[in-house]
């Protein structure tokens, strides 16, 4: 079962489908094409880019890039839409942000988190 979004983690399925869809964005974006394709994508806004346009920006081969958008898809981080003959890729801001409030969503021991706040790092720490 493929599962695209998960802008609203709370409601897929309890923990262990949450964390088996965050570990599946995270993956995608584990590797340094896809991270960068992604970005670029955050970056162009809804509006997107077409593959062309972002192997041209990426500087990859069209065959390379068709496999990180696939995982990219797959992850469920972006989406693709076809206007005539050009596949037009777009960033999913719902599924980045649900990420991303997936990650923080006990941040700062439970405390209202300020744009400014910063978890504090002990200096007094054991490296092993």
């Amino acid at each position: 079962m493929k599962i695209r979004y998960f802008y609203d983690y709370r409601i897929i399925r309890g923990k262990h489908m949450q964390a088996e869809i965050v570990i599946r964005a995270l993956g995608a974006l584990a590797q340094e094409h896809r991270l960068a394709a992604f970005r670029a994508l955050v970056q162009a806004g809804e509006s997107g880019l077409s593959a062309g346009a972002l192997a041209e920006t990426l500087q990859l081969p069209n065959s390379s890039l068709s496999f990180h958008l696939a995982q990219l898809t797959n992850a469920g981080l972006i989406r693709q839409q076809r206007q005539g003959r050009s596949l037009i890729y777009s960033a999913d801001y719902a599924a980045m942000n649900g990420l991303m409030g997936y990650l923080t969503e006990n941040c700062c021991a439970g405390a209202s988190c300020t744009p400014d706040a910063a978890c504090s790092i002990s200096e007094e720490r054991n490296v092993a």
